[in-house]
């Protein structure tokens, strides 16, 4: 017999953010069971759940969530009862590249999990009651805010002081400009069309940029950390002059984890930092702090900053208004980001054999040291 409260799946598991929220349930509710589901493309690393892997309330499901039959299978094996959906491409230079991808993953395999979520828990004689389908968008969605902040200001002052009133709010309009937000756009429609059409208990979050451990380092933060600690040059698109707001991932696993719980069923929440930053100033802050935990002279690694034609559809900034998820459920980030940094920098300083494990290949072995041949 099941012992378990609920049987929750984390689809993503292994990536970035998704980690993160495996961690925290695992270890937060020992009463529930938490499968981790990924498909384990080049950014999904089981290595990052090393340590809540032999933890009795934590399962793996190898699968893509394209395949609706294998995902249904498990629903109804597992008698599922909850989904928070993470799983996603997610690099915008890979979506210039190859928006085919975005499109199968983000769009397709999100009417996937849609579909095999309604299926199952419409044959139940409770139905919808005691479910929830929880998806994770981004800010990019919206588009782009004006970029008009005094040279300088972004990295003297908060956001408010800098900007005024002028963030994404849950209600702005869809506005996408890159093959990424557009296929996240898509499938936020498909959640909120399956709660309007069919009823399903859907809830959707969008957030600002995360940073934190065991981000994959084709991502600015790690990337950079990574090229400061080899002397590699440092590619910075255009002047550097965009802003983004930075949250860290941690406190995005604490707003999901709240979210999920207390969440109201086709409400949407934004999830930011208020913690806005132009590239630039970002990789400065980078430079001194990984040259100061180095024991280098303090700005001695400036001179690997190269100015580099700047992204297709370059968006000038994006910032997230968080107050009505202050307001109702009473979430804020817990760290300056100064302080986030630092933590940041000292973890991949401190890991270095994960870093060179992903940058290098050698992490996509994992799964056949933990599990055999795929």
């Amino acid at each position: 017999m099941d012992t378990y409260k609920r049987t929750i799946v984390i689809t993503g598991g292994a990536g970035f953010i998704g980690n993160h929220v495996v961690r925290l349930f695992v270890n937060k509710y020992p009463e529930y069971r938490i499968i981790c589901l990924d498909a384990l493309t080049y950014a999904g690393n089981l290595a990052n759940l090393a340590d809540v892997a032999d933890k009795p309330n934590y399962e793996f499901a190898h699968l893509d969530i394209c395949d609706f039959d294998a995902i249904l299978a498990l629903l109804r094996t597992k008698h599922v009862d909850g989904i928070i959906h993470l799983a996603a491409e997610s690099h915008v230079d890979r979506s210039i590249s190859d928006p085919f991808a975005f499109a199968r993953t983000n769009v397709l395999g999100t009417l996937s999990l849609l579909q095999a979520a309604r299926t199952y828990w419409e044959s139940l004689p409770e139905k919808y009651e005691g479910k929830r389908f929880y998806h994770i968008s981004t800010d990019e969605v919206y588009g782009a805010l004006a970029l008009t902040c005094p040279e300088g200001k972004a990295a003297e002052f908060s956001a408010h002081e800098v900007y005024g009133d002028d963030f994404f709010v849950e209600t702005s309009k869809y506005a996408p400009h890159s093959p990424y937000s557009a296929s996240k756009a898509s499938s936020d429609h498909f959640v909120r069309a399956f709660h309007d059409t069919y009823g399903l208990p859907t809830i959707v979050t969008n957030c600002s940029n995360n940073y934190g451990p065991y981000q994959f380092p084709e991502k600015l933060i790690p990337l950079f950390i990574n090229n400061i600690r080899h002397r590699k040059p440092l590619p910075v698109y255009g002047k550097g002059e965009n802003v983004r707001d930075w949250l860290y991932v941690e406190d995005h696993a604490r707003a999901i984890d709240l979210i999920f719980h207390k969440g109201k069923i086709a409400e949407t929440y934004n999830i930011g930092g208020f913690n806005e930053w132009k590239n630039i100033d970002i990789v400065r802050i980078l430079i001194k702090t990984v040259d100061r935990l180095l024991g280098r002279k303090e700005g001695e690694d400036l001179n690997l900053i190269t100015y580099v034609t700047d992204r297709l559809g370059h968006d000038a900034r994006y910032a997230i208004d968080s107050r009505k998820l202050q307001r109702e459920l009473g979430w804020e980030p817990s760290l300056q980001f100064e302080e986030g940094i630092e933590r940041t920098v000292r973890w991949y300083l401190d890991n270095q054999e994960w870093l060179d494990n992903v940058t290098t290949g050698e992490y996509q072995n994992y799964y056949e040291k933990m599990y055999g041949k795929r």
